[in-house]
């Protein structure tokens, strides 16, 4: 069955030391209680070495970008290779603000998912539609091409290592957030689309989680969906006891 999972993404947020000692709480919060999902904190690329040396096994360590490239001369670039190295587990590919600012296309991607899982990296996936898309009736469709051109070239073995994670680029950073019959809608979209390509089971299998101002607040009432597993969380995530709370609201 599929993991719940609560995944942070600090994007580019704390000095080192900052990012050491948020981690460092969060682990440190994981062990005082019986989390009912996977933990996982996405880090800055100069982090994960040294966020690597303090969190214990309970904590899951992602990058939060890769290359599409495995080395050569592309200065400033980070390869997958690099990132399995300092001991990072994930590595989050697809996220709205790749997208939008850096001009990354789903050929592009499709490459950085290939690259990952050769290193045994666990892709977290980003899809999600832009509020023009939500409020002119096309965001099912724009999400579901997402899905087609970056993924479905894998094999159903390979799909079934990704995480993927909806997020609603208008409720990124906004305070706007989805409303949990929404966000069911989407992912019960997304889990269709892709039995549609891969069968029942793999889809089945697949942990979709919610992204988009979600807070403590809201997260109980938002994973209690049945197709929403867990959340990639941002804002939230750079406070270890909002970041807690919502871990806790499974």
């Amino acid at each position: 069955m599929r993991k719940n999972i609560v995944a942070g993404n600090w994007k580019m947020n704390t000095t080192l030391a900052e990012g050491v000692g948020l981690a460092k709480d969060v682990n440190e919060a994981l062990k005082g209680i019986d989390a009912k999902c996977d933990v996982v904190i996405c880090v800055p690329f100069t982090h994960l070495a040294s966020v690597a040396g303090v969190i214990d096994s309970k904590l899951g360590l992602g990058a939060e970008n890769c290359a599409d490239h495995v080395k050569g001369a592309y200065t400033g670039e980070v390869s997958a290779p690099m990132v399995a190295s300092t001991g990072a587990k994930y590595v989050i590919l697809g996220h709205s603000e790749r997208r939008q600012y850096y001009g990354e296309t789903s050929e592009i991607l499709k490459t950085k998912v290939n690259l990952a899982l050769a290193e045994n990296l666990t892709p977290i996936f980003c899809i999600g539609e832009v509020l023009e898309e939500r409020e002119n009736g096309t965001f099912l469709d724009v999400v579901t091409k997402q899905i087609e051109e970056a993924l479905f070239d894998l094999s159903a073995e390979e799909f079934g290592k990704l995480i993927l994670a909806y997020e609603p680029v208008w409720a990124i950073g906004t305070g706007k957030t989805a409303t949990a019959e929404q966000a069911e809608e989407m992912h019960a979209h997304i889990r269709g689309v892709i039995a549609g390509k891969y069968g029942q089971e793999v889809a089945d299998n697949c942990s979709i989680l919610y992204g988009g101002s979600c807070k403590p607040s809201n997260a109980k009432e938002i994973f209690e969906k049945p197709n929403v597993d867990g959340g990639l969380i941002g804002g939230a995530a750079l406070d270890c006891a909002s970041f807690m709370g919502i871990v806790t609201a499974f």
